[in-house]
């Protein structure tokens, strides 16, 4: 984002902090179509994304005191949205066994990233969608949480409550469970509610 951009997004943000409804719905216009996609992707349905969507800017809207303007705001937002989202699928207790087993049975194959996005980009949105859906919620966050909303491995850590080090092996065992589903390796096997 430009200077000029910058500028015009912050005034709007002082604007919508004095209580100016229609800045804030220009804020909402710019934003929340960027933070239903992440939402559609870190989420198992539309309809979550959706609720999930007008959760993130409640809030946002009641905590807007709080953003530090020193920072910029798309990432004060990513990260409040990943944590409304990662929060969602703490609550439903998703089971979370696949996703903190024993580093042993991680493969030993490092999936080249640049593949991965090879093979990301050779699929529909939808293809993808379905793939990162039948991944554990942990690997299915912290995909999205790395490569859509390109976060650092702290910030990934902080969001997921989980340390640094512990991210680089959930990313690594996501990024080697979405190559085989999209590769079609393990697929049939999913498809029957398996386990890759």
């Amino acid at each position: 984002m430009n200077p000029a951009d910058q500028a015009v997004v912050q005034e709007r943000i002082a604007q919508a902090k004095s209580g100016n409804a229609d800045a804030w719905g220009e804020l909402y216009r710019q934003y929340a179509p960027a933070i239903f996609r992440f939402c559609r992707r870190a989420m198992p349905t539309r309809e979550d994304a959706e609720d999930a969507t007008m959760d993130i800017f409640i809030k946002v809207r009641q905590k807007l005191s709080q953003y530090d303007s020193s920072r910029p705001f798309s990432a004060w937002l990513y990260t409040v949205a990943a944590n409304h989202c990662w929060d969602l699928l703490r609550r439903r207790k998703i089971r979370q066994d696949l996703e903190t087993g024993e580093v042993e049975n991680m493969p030993l194959e490092h999936p080249d990233p640049g593949q991965l996005k090879q093979l990301m980009e050779q699929r529909t949105s939808q293809e993808v969608r379905r793939a990162l859906d039948k991944l554990p919620a942990r690997s299915r966050m912290a995909l999205v949480l790395r490569y859509y909303s390109d976060m650092s491995y702290d910030e990934i850590a902080e969001t997921l409550g989980v340390r640094r080090t512990f991210v680089g092996v959930v990313l690594l065992r996501a990024r080697h469970q979405l190559r085989e589903i999209l590769g079609g390796r393990g697929a049939a096997k999913l498809a029957a509610g398996g386990t890759a």
